[in-house]
C-alpha cells in the first residue's frame, strides 16, 4: 500500500473509503467494531494526500483496540458500564501513529475490560462475541478481539492490541494474522487502560512478520509520560548467525493435536532446511501461572476499585467477571507478595537462552474454540508454556502455521528480553518460504 500511495496509483482516500465499507459491512457482522472514526478518518486521509509522506505508514488506514484514548472520540473499554466515557487527549500511540501520517478509521472492540476478572464466555464484551475471521461460529479470541478480526478480515491496513498474558497472541492465532508482543516497556502505554500495570503490553496485528516490524519501529520509545519505558533502542535488524531454536516438550499426543502436530513438524522443516538449528529446552518447574492470576486480579481489582465499588458494575455482561472483579479486591497483600517474590525466582527461567536463542511452541494447540459455549467447556488451550514469557516480559510473534478444518491455527516464537529483531528474523523468514499469511477468508 505504502508502494502504491507512493506512486500515486491509489489514494489515501481512496484506501479509507473501501476500508471503511468493509468495516460497516464485514466488520460489523462480525462484532469486531466499537466505533467509527470517519469524519476523522477522512480529514486525516485528505492530509496525507495533500502533503509529502515521511515514514511508510503515511496514508495507511488503521485501527485501535477501544481500550486506547483518542480525543473527543467514545473509548469504552469493551465495557457496558463505559459505555459514555470520552478523553480530552490521544494516547502516546495514537499520537504517534496520528504524527507518522497514518489514519485512524476504527476503534476495535474488545472483551470487556480487557478480560479482567476471568471471564468465561465470548459474549464478555459489549457489542456481544467477536467472531473469527473465518468462521462466525468461531470466537475471534481475546481480549483483542476486534483487532484480530478486522486485520485479517482486510478491515484494516493494521491495528493496535494489548496483552497482559495472551490477548495478542490468542487473535492472532485465533484469525490467521500475525501479531507481535513486544518487550515489557517497550510500547508506552499512557492513555491506555490499566489492567495489571506490571505486566500489560501493547503491540501490532498485521498481515506479515514485515508489517509488524514497521508498526512496532513507529510506536516504540521511551516516553515522558509513562515512567516504564525503556531507555533501550529497538532494534530491529538482523544480527550475527542465524538464532538456534529451542523447542519444548509439547503434548500434542495427549491433546489430540493432530492437525497442530502436523502444522508444527512443517514449520521446523521449513526452517530446518533454512540453516536453522533447534534444541531442546525446559523452564525451571515454578507455578509461573498461578503468579500471573495473582498479580492480575490484584492490580486489575486495584485499577478498576472505584468501577466495581459503583452503581454501574452490574452491567459487565459476564457475571463470572463480575464475580471475578469483587472477589480480586479480597486479594491479600501477602498472596501478592508471594506472586511477586515468584516473579523475582522466576528470572532463574533465563537460563533457557543459555541453550537457545529463541523459543518455537504453538500458541495453541486447536484453532478457535466456538463462540457460543463457556469456556470451562472447550477451554483454551495454549501450547507450551506463556508463565514465563508474560512474567518476565519476554517478546513474542504469534503468527498462522496450517490449518485445522478450514480455520487457521497458530505458532509463537519467544525471544529474550529486548530481542524482538530475533522473533522477527524467524517469523520473516518463515514466511518468505510460506504462504499461510498469505491466505484470506472468504
Amino acid at each position: 500500500m505504502a508502494k502504491a500511495l507512493s506512486n500515486r496509483q491509489v489514494s489515501s482516500i481512496e484506501l479509507t473509503q473501501m476500508y471503511l465499507q468493509r468495516l460497516k459491512t464485514i466488520g460489523k457482522e462480525h462484532n469486531a467494531v466499537a466505533e467509527l472514526t470517519e469524519d476523522l478518518a477522512f480529514k486525516q486521509a485528505k492530509q496525507a494526500d495533500e502533503t509529502p509522506g515521511h515514514s511508510i505508514l503515511h496514508g495507511i488506514p488503521f485501527g485501535v483496540k477501544d481500550l486506547l484514548a483518542t480525543k473527543g472520540i467514545h473509548t469504552r473499554w469493551g465495557s457496558p458500564g463505559h459505555a459514555d466515557q470520552m478523553f480530552d487527549y490521544n494516547s502516546t500511540i495514537v499520537q504517534k501513529l496520528e504524527d507518522a501520517g497514518a489514519v485512524l478509521l476504527a476503534k476495535l472492540e474488545m472483551i470487556e475490560l480487557a478480560g479482567g476478572g476471568n471471564y468465561n464466555v465470548a459474549n464478555a464484551s459489549r457489542m456481544g462475541p467477536c467472531l473469527s475471521a473465518w468462521d462466525k461460529k468461531l470466537w475471534a479470541g481475546g481480549s483483542s478481539s476486534g483487532s484480530g478480526a478486522t486485520t485479517a478480515l482486510g478491515c484494516v491496513g493494521f491495528s493496535i492490541g494489548s496483552e497482559t498474558s495472551g490477548s495478542i497472541v490468542c487473535p492472532a492465532a485465533f484469525n490467521g494474522c500475525t501479531g507481535f508482543r513486544p518487550t515489557y516497556g517497550r510500547v508506552s502505554r499512557h492513555g491506555a487502560m490499566a489492567l495489571c500495570w506490571t505486566l500489560d503490553k501493547l503491540g501490532p496485528l498485521c498481515r506479515s512478520a514485515e508489517d509488524c516490524g514497521i508498526v512496532l519501529e513507529a510506536i516504540a520509545g521511551p516516553d515522558p509520560k509513562d515512567g516504564s519505558t525503556l531507555t533501550q533502542k529497538l532494534n530491529l535488524r538482523s544480527r550475527g548467525p542465524k538464532p538456534k531454536i529451542g523447542l519444548m516438550k509439547e503434548t500434542f499426543k495427549e491433546s489430540k493435536a493432530d492437525a497442530c502436530d502436523k502444522a508444527y513438524q512443517n514449520v521446523l522443516t521449513i526452517l530446518r532446511k533454512q540453516g536453522y538449528e533447534t534444541a531442546e529446552v525446559a523452564y525451571p518447574d515454578l507455578p509461573y501461572n498461578a503468579a500471573v492470576d495473582l498479580i492480575v486480579n490484584a492490580e486489575g481489582a486495584s485499577a478498576h476499585e472505584h468501577f466495581i465499588r459503583g452503581d454501574r458494575f452490574q452491567q459487565l455482561q459476564d457475571i463470572n467477571q463480575v464475580a471475578g472483579f469483587a472477589a480480586a479486591l479480597e486479594v491479600k497483600a501477602v498472596d501478592y507478595l508471594w506472586a511477586m517474590r515468584l516473579r523475582s525466582e522466576a528470572l532463574k527461567a533465563n537460563a533457557v537462552w543459555d541453550k537457545c536463542d529463541c523459543i518455537f511452541t504453538p500458541a495453541f494447540y486447536h484453532k478457535a474454540i466456538p463462540a457460543d459455549q463457556p469456556f470451562d467447556k472447550t477451554w483454551v488451550d495454549m501450547g507450551g508454556d506463556n508463565g514465563p514469557s508474560n512474567l518476565l516480559g519476554w517478546p513474542a510473534m504469534a503468527f498462522p502455521i496450517g490449518f485445522e478444518t478450514g480455520a487457521p491455527i497458530g505458532g509463537q516464537i519467544i525471544a529474550p528480553a529486548l530481542r524482538e529483531d530475533v522473533c522477527l528474523r524467524v517469523v520473516r523468514d518463515f514466511q518468505r518460504n510460506s504462504d499461510f499469511h498469505l491466505r484470506r477468508p472468504n
